[in-house]
């Protein structure tokens, strides 16, 4: 379980030294619920994604998009295919003649990561063309993101989360052993607008 202050830091970030970590780490599990996310440390996710007609992009929905060394490109794999078009889509009629006599559609084609422009801010991903010069429709990215250091927003934000439980009646009794759960219970109280001001460019596009 993600653990964002370590006990040198709490001073610096206004906490008293005395703080257990059992604060720590429930403050760490309220961000990463916040964020819905499983980690804001570099951590590996997979997604389906439909690619809108007439467009070669998607975006992905966890940030910011990191390599893990000694890979150069955030992606573990990339695999696309051209599906049936939904109701309403554009079809291709002679190319789709040719897709359907051999079976294409519908398989999954494995995408040399190499040949996906991506912006790492953002999660955009634009893709190639599949070999018919057809565009893909649907894609499966397995792909690592996260923050390879924490910045200065996420460690104030875990420790006002702290200091907001502390300040809580039913959470301030310093000598009993803090519950993720009943951390969780308060946690409206505890995630003010100053702590989701500091988390939002890290809250995940969509539930993933």
């Amino acid at each position: 379980m993600a653990c964002y202050l370590q006990p040198s830091q709490y001073q610096t970030y206004g906490l008293d030294p005395s703080v257990t970590g059992d604060w720590i780490t429930a403050a760490s599990s309220i961000i990463d619920t916040h964020c819905r996310r499983i980690s804001l440390n570099p951590t590996q996710y997979t997604e389906r994604l439909r690619l809108v007609e007439g467009s070669q992009t998607a975006r992905l929905s966890y940030l910011p998009l990191v390599p893990i060394a000694p890979a150069t490109l955030p992606f573990v794999s990339i695999q696309a295919r051209y599906a049936k078009p939904r109701r309403g889509q554009t079809a291709y009629p002679i190319q789709q003649e040719v897709l359907w006599a051999f079976s294409l559609p519908g398989a999954w084609t494995t995408v040399d990561p190499t040949t996906v422009d991506f912006v790492a801010d953002t999660g955009e991903l634009v893709f190639p063309l599949n070999i018919l010069g057809l565009p893909y429709n649907e894609v499966e990215v397995t792909y690592t993101a996260g923050l390879a250091t924490l910045p200065d927003a996420v460690l104030c934000a875990c420790a006002q989360i702290v200091k907001n439980a502390q300040a809580t009646p039913g959470l301030n009794v310093k000598s009993s052993k803090v519950d993720t759960l009943q951390m969780q219970y308060f946690s409206g109280a505890l995630l003010d607008a100053t702590v989701q001001s500091l988390l939002k460019p890290w809250v995940a596009a969509r539930m993933g």
